[in-house]
């Protein structure tokens, strides 16, 4: 039975390759006990501020059992989206890089079910989910105890190999398969580049981000108007913020990622401060036809573009 596991985790992994992911590991479908009083001292906080999803299928956020019948093995997998390309007009406002192409939901979610495919065809029956980012799934701690690497000061998973511009992703599945040695060390050591440098201090103690202060919370999830608070301190973002990576030593291993789809619309980085702040609704849906960027709406980045002014 281990061997037949070991062999069908190896194909699994050569799959993940072939199919562009850049790291796949996998980890027993248990619950998470670390997690819960994580999570719980999180919610009582208040430190997911309008998020209110946040606090529904608790339960289910812990254990994977409760999405999957039968759920055996989680696959996390990472998928690159880094890019030297910056906008051309230093006093644009900004958009973070996992935004530039087309969303990366719909382009991952349709890697995860042809790898899924590919398991029912090489395998046999197997029962299974894909998640990207849209269901209660913390993908960070699937990621840790797939061993893809550690959770940073900055909350994000860090890789040695790569940093952390990718994105994450799972495969809930009910058979049973090899499992990798969870990571365990933490190398960020003494740095606390990401805590000095976040504009709205989000990142209250390590590993541990107030999403009610965060650039991208504020920018993307909140539907109300910007709290006057947060006026002069947003670095000039429109729409998430990517500081905490940027000043990352561990980034300095990010690749160019090689997703043509996350490549950006031919006028986003060129577009001038000028052009963002007169855009219309007409070049909004046009540069963000396919994008993530969709889910702040015009009138969401509008705002965004207006409190920037302030």
């Amino acid at each position: 039975m281990q061997n037949a596991a070991s062999k069908y985790s190896a194909l699994i992994k050569d799959e993940a390759k072939r199919l562009g992911f850049s790291f796949c590991g996998i980890s027993e479908a248990a619950f998470l006990e670390e997690e819960a009083p994580r999570l719980e001292k999180w919610l009582k906080g208040q430190m997911h501020g309008e998020m209110q999803y946040m606090e529904n299928h608790f339960d289910k956020r812990l254990d994977p059992r409760l999405l999957v019948d039968d759920a055996k093995s989680i696959i996390s997998l990472g998928y690159n989206y880094y890019t030297a390309n910056l906008q051309t007009d230093k006093n644009a406002p900004k958009i973070s890089k996992y935004a530039y192409g087309m969303d990366y939901h719909t382009v991952i979610k349709d890697r995860l079910r042809q790898l899924l495919g590919y398991m029912q065809t090489e395998i046999g029956e197997i029962g299974g989910r894909a998640f990207v980012d849209s269901a209660p799934v913390l993908d960070r701690a699937w990621a840790k105890k797939s061993g893809l690497g550690w959770v940073g000061k900055n909350s994000n998973l860090i890789n040695k190999q790569q940093g952390s511009y990718f994105f994450l992703c799972e495969l809930i599945v009910d058979i049973k398969l090899a499992c990798d040695i969870p990571a365990t060390k933490d190398y960020c050591g003494t740095c606390t580049k990401c805590i000095d440098a976040c504009p709205t201090e989000a990142i209250v103690s390590p590993q541990v981000v107030d999403g009610s202060k965060c650039i991208s919370y504020l920018t993307i999830e909140l539907k109300n108007e910007i709290p006057s608070d947060f006026s002069g301190k947003m670095d000039n973002w429109m729409f998430g913020c990517d500081v905490c990576q940027d000043v990352c030593p561990w980034n300095r291993f990010s690749s160019e990622h090689q997703e043509q789809a996350f490549q950006p619309h031919g006028d986003l980085l060129d577009m001038t401060q000028k052009d963002w702040e007169e855009i219309t609704e007409e070049t909004f849906k046009r540069v963000f036809k396919k994008s993530a960027v969709k889910r702040t709406k015009y009138a969401g980045i509008k705002r965004n573009i207006d409190f920037l002014k302030r």
